[in-house]
């Protein structure tokens, strides 16, 4: 099941953090860099940091999250991720249809994600999203620019 997270509840936010550290840091191995935002994050930044957030739901477990922001008639994805004891269960795919049903009247969507994040990368384009940029944060990190049209 497929549920809004009040992310400025304190247990909602810790919910949250518990299921993102363990999937950031797959991602950071990918990239070679654990100094990634999402592993910095705290109860604090998710409060303050103006998302929606979506959670998927086993009975009451919290397996997978997206979190997004709407500017105008973008829907811009800033959190997807799903806990690393239920991958390759088809979550991540359902949390992003959920998104262009919930914004059906959108444009279209954003997405950023790790340039080294090949699994991310071709799931994104496996589900219609078009690579547009590559943008080099540091040195040792860039991040790739995906949209999809919606309309």
């Amino acid at each position: 099941m497929i549920k809004k997270i009040n992310i400025k509840n304190l247990e909602s936010a810790e919910r949250v953090l518990s299921v993102q550290f363990p999937s950031y840091r797959i991602e950071a191995a990918l990239l070679d860099n654990y100094e990634i935002p999402p592993l910095k994050d705290t109860v604090a930044s998710l409060h303050n940091c103006d998302e929606t957030f979506f959670g998927y739901f086993i009975d009451e477990e919290l397996c997978g999250v997206i979190s997004v922001k709407l500017e105008e008639d973008i829907v811009d994805i800033h959190r997807l991720f799903v806990h690393p004891n239920h991958l390759r269960k088809g979550i991540a795919k359902k949390l992003l249809y959920f998104l262009q049903e919930e914004f059906h009247d959108a444009k279209k969507m954003i997405v950023t994600t790790g340039s080294k994040n090949s699994p991310a990368i071709e799931f994104y384009q496996k589900n219609g999203f078009t690579m547009l940029k590559e943008i080099t944060v540091e040195e040792n990190l860039s991040l790739t620019l995906f949209e999809k049209n919606l309309n």
